[in-house]
């Protein structure tokens, strides 16, 4: 089944459970959504990105275990100013585990596991990794809402000096991935602390990190506007919020200063100087958790994704059964290309008909009998436009070249703001 991607609103949820990307289970439990063959393949397929931009811009990754003990996250804070959305601990072997609610306090520890020079700085430190938010049944919803969150996230460890620069550096990112995605920021937004006991009591570091990221704000031109009350405990953010089709808005991207858990696990580096300084910690996340990343996606596109997101990017269409064996070995070839095909054979109804089932793909391969007899393929691209009959293995060579520029286009040269 297909949505109706004619209408102007889409729900995730709704076009999610259509085209068999995730669903549910009430013995996983709310909160806790399992995706599907399809679904995982755009889920793999972000995750790759993601590694590659990081690896290109310097990034380390690492692994870290989802369990800490509790006297973890009272070190770290969190479980004073974050508890009531953490999981309750876990008695085991006489101590207490938890389930993380963050990745930065297990990025705190592999920093302090090894003496670092300023020789060595900016360290950055990059996982995807796996955290836990106790949210209430009442608040859950689909993929935006949800109890355990597979989050991109990563530390840069700094001097002072080089802070502002690693943030807007970050930023950059955030915006670059933002383009390949075909995601549109509704606006950004300068988080700040707000009133009450919720945030770390150090003005003076809070004065710090927010003129950072000020600086890296007016230095970047984006319009941005401040608002109270938003800041993570530990220090202020950037928050780049996007908007569902109805208009409700959500933070999908990050990027913060934090001069508090450095201080708070006596992280150091050796200076220049041979005396031991302070670090600063950037807290930041490309596409934030990839739940709420696909979700977004999915109502942005309507299911109609990006080449490289597709989960199927190539359909192959046998007019009749006597152009079948040949379709199959185009599929074949494909999957051997690197790209991801299906057969759609006249088992499944009229040419016409095939055609509109398979509407949401990049790339419709019509073969008839002019087209098997010469190895050609006549593409129909899915907003509508046709390209003259191509050899196969050209038209593999250029789908490949337009899914591994991970753009928004559908042929290689155009607009990247052109139709999908």
């Amino acid at each position: 089944m297909t949505p109706d991607t004619g209408t102007t609103v889409h729900d995730h949820r709704r076009i999610g459970r259509e085209l068999d990307l995730f669903d549910t289970d009430p013995l996983m439990g709310a909160g806790l959504p399992y995706w599907l063959p399809d679904g995982a393949v755009i889920r793999h397929a972000l995750e790759e990105y993601v590694r590659e931009v990081e690896r290109k811009a310097g990034y380390r990754h690492v692994y870290s275990p989802v369990l800490g003990k509790r006297e973890l996250y009272e070190i770290s804070g969190h479980w004073s100013h974050y508890g009531t959305d953490m999981f309750p601990p876990m008695d085991l072997g006489g101590e207490q585990v938890v389930l993380r609610p963050s990745l930065c306090p297990h990025h705190a520890l592999i920093y302090r596991s090894r003496a670092h020079s300023y020789r060595e700085l900016p360290l950055r430190m990059a996982e995807l990794g796996t955290m836990f938010r106790s949210e209430l049944s009442g608040v859950l919803g689909g993929l935006t809402r949800v109890r355990a969150i597979q989050l991109n996230d990563a530390h840069v460890f700094c001097t002072m000096e080089q802070a502002a620069e690693e943030a807007f550096a970050a930023l950059g990112l955030i915006r670059e991935a933002y383009a390949a995605l075909g995601v549109r920021p509704a606006r950004y937004r300068l988080s700040l602390p707000g009133p009450g006991g919720k945030y770390v009591d150090a003005p003076e570091l809070w004065r710090r990190s927010v003129a950072l990221l000020t600086d890296v704000l007016d230095r970047s031109g984006l319009p941005y506007e401040a608002v109270e009350g938003e800041a993570a405990f530990y220090g202020p953010k950037i928050d780049v919020q996007v908007a569902d089709p109805a208009g409700r808005e959500s933070t999908l991207s990050t990027v913060q200063i934090d001069f508090h858990q450095p201080e708070r696990f006596g992280l150091e580096y050796v200076g220049a100087d041979g005396g031991k300084h302070r670090p600063v910690m950037i807290h930041r996340a490309i596409v934030g958790s990839l739940e709420r990343a696909v979700a977004h996606l999915i109502e942005a596109h309507g299911g109609a994704f990006p080449v490289w997101l597709a989960p199927v990017q190539v359909v192959a269409l046998p007019v009749t059964d006597a152009e079948v064996p040949i379709a199959a070995r185009l599929v074949e070839r494909c999957r051997a290309a690197g790209l991801r095909a299906e057969l759609a054979g006249p088992d499944r109804g009229t040419l016409g008909a095939r055609i509109r089932a398979a509407r949401l793909a990049p790339y419709q391969a019509v073969l008839g009998p002019r087209e098997a007899a010469a190895d050609l393929v006549a593409l129909r691209l899915r907003d509508g436009r046709k390209v003259a009959a191509l050899p196969a293995e050209e038209a593999m060579e250029h789908i490949g070249r337009v899914a591994a520029a991970r753009g928004t286009g559908l042929w290689a040269g155009e607009d990247p703001d052109a139709r999908r």
